[in-house]
Formats: C-alpha cells, sequence, structure tokens
C-alpha cells in the first residue's frame, strides 16, 4: 500500500464519519419527537429559528418533514453554507464567520423579532451547531458591533478556547448564555444542537443561547487578564464586565432560572458519534482500527508533535499484519505570532510532518468537519513522511512557514492540501492516522 493509497484511504473514513452527523438526517430522527410535544404540550403554532453552519440542512429537514405543522421561521447560516434550493416557510440568512458582521447583527434582529411575538401557546424549535457564536450576535447595550469584533480577534489570535472565548462573548451579548430563552418565554423550546465542542457542554454549543450558563463576569475578566488583553479591550467591553462583575449588571441566567423549565436542549450529533463512524469504515476497509483520543486540544502544533511521537513509536514497533488506523478528534488551537495564511489542522498536520520526516509507512489526515479549517478553502492536509523531504528538495524550509503560521501556502505549493468545500455539518476536527 503506497502513501497514496493510504491518503485515498483516509479521506474514505473521513467521509463516512461525516455522513453519521450528518445535519439533515440528524434532524430528521427527531422530527415525530417535536411532533408528539407539540401535540402534548397543547401550542397552536411552530416557528423555527437557527445558526450555525449546519442551520440550512437542518432547517430543510424541518420543512420536508414536518411541512403541515411549521408557521414561519428565519436561520443564520455562514456564507456559502446554503443549498441549491430555497426553502418555503424558513428564511435563510447568510453572515460572517469567525468574526461576526453586519449581516448577522441584521439577522439576529429578525430573530429577536420574531421571538418576542411568541406566547405560551408557540412551541420554538431552534436548530443549533457550531459557528451560532459568530452568527447570532446582538451586542449588549452599550457595546458597538466593532468591539465584539475587536475583541474576538484578539482572542482568536491569542489562542484561547473555545470555552474560554465563549464565556466572554456570552458577557457582553444580549442573546447568548440562556438570554434568547429569556427573551422567548414565556414560549416552550425544542433546541436540536449540532455540537462542535470537545465533551458537549451545553453553555459552550454556540455560546448556550437556550442553556443556563456556568461562567460569570469575573470568569470573562480573568480570561482577558490570562491573554493579556485587558489594555487592547474595548474599553466599552472592559467597562461593562467590570460593572457585571460588581452586580451592577444582571447575571446571565444560570439553572435556577424559571425560563428553562420550558426548554429542552438535545444533543443530536457530536464529535463521538462521527469518531465511532470513521472506526466502522475503517474496519470494512481492512484497517484494524482504534479511537486515541476524543479530546485533542492544546496548541495544534504541540499536538501535531504527540502525535508524531506516537505513530514513530507504533511504527518501529509494528509486526506482521493489516494497517494500523488510529482515530482522534477535537479542536486545537493556534496563537498567532506570523503573518502567514493557515489554520488549526495544517498546523497540526505540518507540525505532525515534520516529527516523522523520511519515516516510512505513516500517513495523516487531519481536517474540520465544516469543511473549513481557519479563512482558506481548504479543510486541512494530507502529509507522509515524504511531505517534509519534499519540501527541502524544492527549497522551502517547513519549520520557517510553521514559524510563520503559513501552513496553507506551505501545502499549497508542496500538495497535501484537503479540500471538501462546505460540508454542511460541524463536530469539530477528526485526525486519522494510518501506520502501516
Amino acid at each position: 500500500m503506497e502513501s497514496t493509497a493510504s491518503g485515498e484511504l483516509a479521506e474514505k473514513i473521513f467521509h463516512a464519519s461525516l455522513r453519521a452527523v450528518d445535519p439533515y438526517e440528524s434532524v430528521k430522527q427527531h422530527t415525530e419527537k417535536i411532533r408528539a410535544g407539540y401535540l402534548s404540550g397543547g401550542f397552536n403554532r411552530i416557528i423555527v429559528t437557527g445558526f450555525g453552519k449546519a442551520s440550512y440542512w437542518m432547517a430543510k429537514a424541518m420543512e420536508d418533514y414536518m411541512p403541515d405543522m411549521i408557521e414561519t421561521g428565519i436561520v443564520i447560516t455562514k456564507y456559502g453554507h446554503v443549498g441549491m434550493e430555497k426553502l418555503k416557510k424558513i428564511e435563510v440568512l447568510e453572515a460572517g464567520h469567525p468574526v461576526p458582521d453586519d449581516h448577522g447583527t441584521s439577522g439576529t434582529t429578525q430573530v429577536k423579532t420574531l421571538l418576542n411575538n411568541a406566547d405560551k401557546n408557540t412551541l420554538i424549535v431552534c436548530l443549533i451547531s457550531g459557528g451560532g457564536s459568530a452568527l447570532l450576535v446582538s451586542p449588549y447595550e452599550g457595546i458597538s458591533l466593532r468591539d465584539k469584533q475587536n475583541i474576538t480577534r484578539l482572542l482568536l489570535n491569542a489562542g484561547a478556547d473555545i470555552y474560554e472565548l465563549n464565556a466572554v462573548r456570552k458577557h457582553i451579548s444580549s442573546v447568548k448564555g440562556g438570554r434568547l430563552a429569556e427573551l422567548a418565554d414565556p414560549a416552550g423550546i425544542i433546541s436540536l444542537i449540532l455540537s462542535d465542542v470537545i465533551g458537549d457542554r451545553l453553555d459552550v454549543i454556540a455560546s448556550g443561547p437556550t442553556a443556563p450558563d456556568k461562567t460569570s463576569f469575573s470568569d470573562a475578566i480573568n480570561i482577558l487578564e490570562k491573554y493579556r488583553l485587558t489594555e487592547k479591550t474595548a474599553r466599552p467591553v472592559f467597562d461593562m464586565l467590570n460593572r457585571g462583575a460588581r452586580h451592577l449588571i444582571p447575571e446571565t441566567p444560570k439553572d435556577d432560572n424559571p425560563v428553562f423549565e420550558n426548554v429542552e436542549n438535545i444533543i443530536i450529533g457530536d464529535n463521538k458519534k462521527a469518531l465511532q463512524a470513521a472506526i466502522a469504515e475503517a474496519g470494512r476497509l481492512g484497517l484494524k482500527a482504534e479511537i486515541i483520543s476524543t479530546e485533542i486540544k492544546g496548541e495544534a502544533r504541540e499536538a501535531g508533535k504527540w502525535l508524531a511521537e506516537k505513530a514513530g513509536k507504533i511504527r518501529r514497533e509494528k509486526g506482521p499484519g493489516p494497517p494500523l488506523c488510529l482515530i482522534s478528534g477535537g479542536e486545537t488551537t493556534v496563537t498567532v505570532q506570523g503573518n502567514g495564511l493557515g489554520g488549526r489542522n495544517m498546523e497540526l498536520a505540518l507540525s505532525f510532518a515534520i516529527g516523522i520526516e523520511g519515516t516510512k509507512g505513516i500517513t495523516l489526515l487531519s481536517a474540520g468537519t465544516d469543511g473549513a479549517d481557519g479563512p482558506t478553502d481548504a479543510a486541512g492536509a494530507v502529509v507522509t513522511g515524504h511531505t517534509t523531504e519534499k519540501a527541502r528538495a524544492a527549497g522551502l524550509d517547513p519549520k520557517e512557514y510553521l514559524r510563520n503560521n503559513n501552513t496553507y501556502n506551505f501545502f499549497k505549493k508542496t500538495g497535501g492540501l484537503f479540500v471538501t468545500g462546505p460540508t454542511g455539518t460541524n463536530v469539530t476536527d477528526i485526525q486519522i492516522l494510518i501506520v502501516k
């Protein structure tokens, strides 16, 4: 089996994992539960809202399987993540991600108006998927969109993880951290959630708009201090967080808030489900497969080093038999120090490639399940022990590209970019490691 063949196997396994968390099928499987809840709850109307990269396909499933019960709806998705067919009852809006934009704020205003008109006889079906934190954007009074854009960029570039990023976002928003549930009260809410967060914490996925918040204003301040961002943070943002910490602004709603009595949050797909499907596909293809981690996190290049060390050890110790397929998932971070172009999966892959340089029989695919790695058109990259050898032969220095966070251009020049286009789903990242 040549490295090209191993790469093709890895791609087949990756696509099988996506099919297991297909947003359309995942929502379809819950439409009967929604129908039963509607009938037993004495509701007389259903409205649909949603936000995230999978919003279009989730909404389409609702329309296809509950066309007689939906009155109206609005969902917000990322630019380019809309299918060809126009929905009939649910309006699909597009906006910016990962940094929010004006289209996100205007779309969220429409969502708020829709929910403000809900009453106790209304059942709201809320379709939540990864990316929702940037797409559902309504800054708290006194905070501008520019302020929010600034703090989002600062935290992303500093390497803050999704828990930290969303803890800050929740506390400068009028809709995140359970505040959307407050806005919709006394309507009933069923939220169908496609998780892009390690551990599936409801208050973190899309910043938990319909879930009790576990974080506080003080937590948000501590995060800014941790990354030394207090001086760079827009003054209205920092002032608001300080007022909140002094209890001069109401905290986000917590577990004991009665608004959650009418809310049901349901995880319909996550990274673990995708990894199990990957294991099954690897076995079908004749590989001996196992999951080595469901919580790959921390700096992407450090995760790449760890995987390279593991792969090298296994390669040295492996006896005869079928190739091994080691599968992992999670979400790493990148502390931006250079001015290049790339994403966390390409950063992990290049670090891995440097670590296994010259080693035969090892192939790694690392990719985002949404089809987008950083601000690029690639989902990630495929590397082998020959990747960096090939680069050096062409006069390229892999370590310099890694230092400059310029991994996209490295793989564009040497080959290895893994491009899928928008997949319609989003359950964090997957790494598929094949060892002969």
